[in-house]
C-alpha cells in the first residue's frame, strides 16, 4: 500500500531513501488519478524492496505539489538519491507504468 507523502515526513521517506522513489501526485476529484490507484497499488507488489511507492495528495501538501514543478495530474514522479530523474503526466496503463518503472530502475 503506498504511502502518503507529507511535508513533514519528505526527508525521511524520499531524500533518505535507501531504494528509488515513485510519488504519485493526485488529487481525490481528479478522475483519471481515482483510475490510475488501483494499478499504482498493484504495480508497487512487483517491485517490493527494489522501488518505494508514495503518493502525494497535491490540496493537502501544495507545498510539495509546487516545490516538484506539478502543473497537471496525475504526476508520476522518479526519484534517484532525492533528485527527480523523470516524471511522466498524465494517466498510465499498467503496462506503461511498469515499462517506465523498469527503465526507471535499471
Amino acid at each position: 500500500m503506498p504511502i502518503e507523502l507529507t511535508a513533514a515526513d519528505f526527508k525521511t521517506e524520499v531524500t533518505e531513501s535507501s531504494v528509488p522513489v515513485i510519488i504519485k501526485a493526485f488529487a481525490t476529484w481528479c478522475g483519471p488519478c481515482i483510475q490510475m490507484g488501483p494499478i499504482f497499488k498493484e504495480i508497487e507488489k512487483l517491485f517490493v524492496g527494489k522501488v518505494k511507492f508514495l503518493e502525494l495528495n497535491v490540496d493537502q501538501a501544495r507545498d510539495l505539489a509546487i516545490q516538484f514543478g506539478i502543473t497537471s495530474i496525475p504526476t508520476i514522479l522518479f526519484i534517484k538519491n532525492g533528485v527527480v530523474v523523470n516524471k511522466e503526466i498524465g494517466y498510465l496503463d499498467a503496462e506503461a507504468l511498469t515499462n517506465s518503472i523498469q527503465q526507471f530502475i535499471k
